[in-house]
């Protein structure tokens, strides 16, 4: 979602074609709203997960449990996080909901994704930031750094990625059929190769 130009709600109020989106749940909703997808045709495809990150090499610091993360967060030297939904969840309830939000706020770097910024891993990876959140999807593909983990259960926000028509669809039959095979069992290991939960999983 995001407030980049190649942000999908941007792409779609200024005219871009497109005859299905795949993005947060969430944000699939407020499409749907702003009349930019059909709400009717919104089907949730995976659950999405965020995950933490450090540099290649680096020692893994304990992210287990709930004071675990706290702990690790207020320790680090420099925090980077995604502009978009798991970044606004960590800066906005996360941080505030562990009471860190006043100690971590001067040492955490928001990182424009892509196309026009790049992944938060990146940035970890240069070593421009000790650790780094983003969804597990955007963060494991990365070079040069070190999976540590997921956050912790009790708080892991609950993201589903979604698809939905777009209200320009010009061809619904066959967007349609896409997506019914990206919520089927037969795309799940893919979309487990990409990071996400496959909700035919059971």
């Amino acid at each position: 979602m995001g407030d980049s130009p190649e942000a999908i709600p941007t792409r779609l109020t200024r005219g871009e074609a497109a005859d299905v989106v795949i993005l947060d749940g969430g944000a699939a909703d407020e499409l749907g709203k702003r009349g930019l997808a059909r709400a009717d045709s919104k089907v949730e495809l995976a659950r999405s997960l965020i995950g933490m990150v450090v540099r290649a090499g680096a020692a893994k610091p304990d992210i287990s449990g709930v004071e675990a993360l706290r702990s690790t967060l207020l320790a680090a030297k420099s925090i980077a996080y995604s502009d978009s939904g798991s970044g606004t969840y960590l800066s906005t309830t996360l941080f505030p909901k562990l009471g860190i939000a006043d100690e971590v706020a001067g040492k955490s770097r928001k990182v424009r994704g892509p196309p026009s910024g790049e992944p938060v891993a990146a940035v970890v990876a240069r070593g421009e930031a000790e650790i780094g959140f983003q969804q597990v999807s955007e963060l494991i593909h990365v070079p040069g750094i070190t999976f540590v983990g997921t956050l912790p259960a009790e708080v892991q926000p609950v993201t589903f990625f979604a698809a939905a028509l777009a209200n320009t669809v010009q061809q619904p039959q066959a967007a349609s059929a896409l997506i019914r095979f990206l919520a089927s069992p037969e795309a799940a290991p893919a979309i487990a190769k990409a990071g996400l939960k496959p909700l035919s999983e059971p």
